[in-house]
């Protein structure tokens, strides 16, 4: 089963989407098996993280703005490189194994999407297998 979602996205910021994975999860009956979460975007990721504390999120922002920021040498004419090297950094797919029909993921855990270059309207694919 493959799951295609819609996301409206703001200029910068992780985005908790782990109701949707695990609805997708629910959804196919698979009891054992994995989860595929996927980013179609070169400047949007899919990473795992913690979804108790929302510091985690604001940090993790600031550590990426740090490693990443935008330099006038970079010359793609977009204007959106740090973008880019953000969204590699994190990169575009998860795998999450799937047991007894639910998502394995640690007690503090979430899955979120990552975007560097909005707002836009993004999509993300959930497989379950």
């Amino acid at each position: 089963m493959l799951r295609k979602y819609s996301i409206k996205t703001e200029r910068e910021n992780f985005h908790n989407i782990t109701g949707e994975v695990s609805g997708a999860v629910k959804e196919s009956g698979v009891a054992s098996g994995v989860c595929i979460v996927y980013c179609p975007h070169t400047t949007a990721g899919v990473t795992i993280n913690e979804n108790a504390d929302p510091d985690v999120v604001r940090d993790m922002l600031l550590g990426l703005g740090k490693a990443f920021p935008d330099r006038a040498e970079f010359r793609h004419s977009e204007g959106n490189s740090a973008a880019h090297l953000k969204a590699s950094c994190i990169g575009s797919s998860v795998t999450i194994p799937i047991e007894n029909g639910r998502l394995v993921l640690g007690t503090w855990q979430g899955v979120y999407f990552c975007e560097f270059d909005g707002p836009r309207t993004r999509q993300f694919y959930v497989k379950v297998i």
